[in-house]
């Protein structure tokens, strides 16, 4: 399983919802996320270009990519953005890859 973060903007019809009848939609996606094999490590919100995210714990990208277009259905999110994160210890292993190999940059 991998790690993660979709990040999510409402729309401002799911903002003007939410206040007038405000709650907590953690059930509801982790719910969602547990139909498509992943769980739900953490939801958070945030203010600027996102309002929030979720980290996920997926068998796969196109699990990932399932529970977002399944999250997308209703209309009430404007956008999304997808990033795999790596623990530290997955960087390391890449790290120690990426020290065996060559690489000639262009011109070179």
């Amino acid at each position: 399983m991998a790690l993660y973060m979709a990040q999510f903007a409402y729309t401002a019809e799911a903002w003007a919802a939410l206040t007038r009848k405000p709650e907590d939609r953690t059930a509801a996606v982790q719910a969602l996320a547990k139909k498509f094999g992943c769980r739900v490590e953490g939801i958070y919100y945030s203010f600027g270009e996102f309002d929030g995210f979720v980290i996920l714990d997926a068998p796969d990208e196109g699990a990932v990519t399932a529970f977002i277009l399944a999250a997308l259905a209703p209309g009430h999110i404007r956008a999304t953005r997808t990033t795999i994160l790596m623990r530290p210890e997955a960087l390391v292993e890449s790290l120690k890859k990426a020290g065996t190999a060559t690489f000639k940059g262009p011109g070179t």
